[in-house]
């Protein structure tokens, strides 16, 4: 059966490629995401994302605050990474939804860090 959450052990992008996103340059080129190709690129122009500088600030917008036990204000990594599939989703983007995700989220947290905590995902038997 399809996915119904965003899971990060379902890419099937390669850790290089995703590497190459996370530390190089951005171009603005939708396609330049592991996991967009020439369709998922359409989708994602019919919702008015039409760079990869959209995607990345609409993923940033998303972002719900909340309290960690230390009363410091913290992105909410999970539900984030949750709307961000469900958006995808919702786009008609059917395939490698995880791993666009997971490359958006990799590449917010290399200039914010507070964007993106993969320990929460540590115990996912997926």
């Amino acid at each position: 059966p399809p996915p119904k959450e965003y899971a990060p052990r379902r890419s099937k992008v390669s850790d290089n490629s995703m590497e190459q996103f996370r530390t190089g340059t951005l171009t603005g080129d939708l396609k330049e995401v592991p996991g967009i190709g020439p369709a998922a690129a359409k989708r994602l122009e019919e919702e008015g994302i039409l760079t990869t500088y959209h995607l990345l600030g609409h993923y940033m917008k998303m972002a719900e605050m909340t309290k960690n036990d230390d009363d410091d204000m913290v992105v909410d990594t999970y539900l984030l990474n949750q709307q961000m599939w469900q958006f995808l989703k919702g786009a008609s983007i059917s395939a490698h939804r995880s791993a666009i995700v997971k490359a958006v989220s990799e590449k917010v947290a290399s200039s914010f860090p507070a964007f993106h905590d993969a320990n929460i995902y540590d115990d996912d038997d997926v």
